[in-house]
C-alpha cells in the first residue's frame, strides 16, 4: 500500500497531495510499529533469536528475510532439502500430462517465502561468494536471469536449512574467498 500511495502521489491532482502525504506518513508509522513489534518478539524468544542470528550470518540474509523465514517457514531445519524447497515454492515442478512433457516451473507453496528468498538471492548474488559463483556459472550456461536467481534462492534455502538443522553459523566455503566473507 505504501508503494501504491507513493505512486499515486505522482498522478493525483495537487489538492489531494496533502491527504496522500498524510496517509503515507501513517502507513510508514504503522510499518515501523509492526517491524519493531516483530523484532521485540524475536528478541524475547531465545530459540527465535538464536535461529535469527544463524540466518543473518549468511551474506544476503538480513533481519527482514530472517523474520519471514522464522514466521512463514517454521519447518526450516526439520525437512529434507527437496521437501523444504517444494514447501517454499522454489523447486521446479513438472507440468506433465500423459505423453506431454511440460515446462518445469516454480509454483504453489508459500509465495511470501519465495519472494523473500528471491530478494535474498538478489543481494546474495552480489555479496555471497558461493551464490555469486553459482549464479555466474548458470548465466554462462545460458540460463535466463530469473531462472538463475530462483536456482540461487533454492541453493540459499538448502544452505540455510542445513545450517538450522545443524545449528551452525555461516562459514566461507572457499579459502580464496575469505576476503569477501
Amino acid at each position: 500500500m505504501l508503494v501504491a500511495e507513493k505512486n499515486r502521489l505522482g498522478f493525483a491532482p495537487r489538492p489531494l497531495h496533502r491527504g496522500i502525504r498524510q496517509h503515507i506518513r501513517w502507513l510508514e508509522s504503522q510499518l515501523n510499529d509492526v517491524t519493531a513489534e516483530l523484532a521485540a518478539l524475536i528478541e524475547a524468544s531465545p530459540v527465535w533469536q538464536a535461529t535469527s542470528n544463524l540466518l543473518q550470518s549468511v551474506p544476503g540474509i538480513g533481519p527482514i528475510v530472517s523474520a519471514v523465514l522464522l514466521g512463514e517457514l517454521p519447518e526450516l531445519g526439520a525437512l529434507s532439502h527437496q521437501q523444504i524447497a517444494t514447501l517454499a515454492s522454489v523447486a521446479p515442478l513438472a507440468r506433465d500430462s500423459g505423453k506431454l512433457r511440460g515446462k518445469r516451473m516454480v509454483w504453489g507453496g508459500r509465495r511470501s517465502v519465495r519472494t523473500a528468498l528471491y530478494l535474498a538471492a538478489l543481494c546474495g548474488r552480489r555479496w555471497n561468494p558461493q551464490l555469486r559463483a553459482f549464479y555466474e556459472r548458470l548465466r554462462a550456461a545460458g540460463k535466463p536471469k530469473n531462472v538463475a536467481l530462483i536456482a540461487c534462492a533454492r541453493k540459499l534455502l538448502t544452505i540455510v536449512n542445513a545450517m538450522v538443522r545443524d545449528r551452525a553459523r555461516w562459514a566461507c566455503p572457499t579459502p580464496h574467498a575469505q576476503h569477501s566473507c
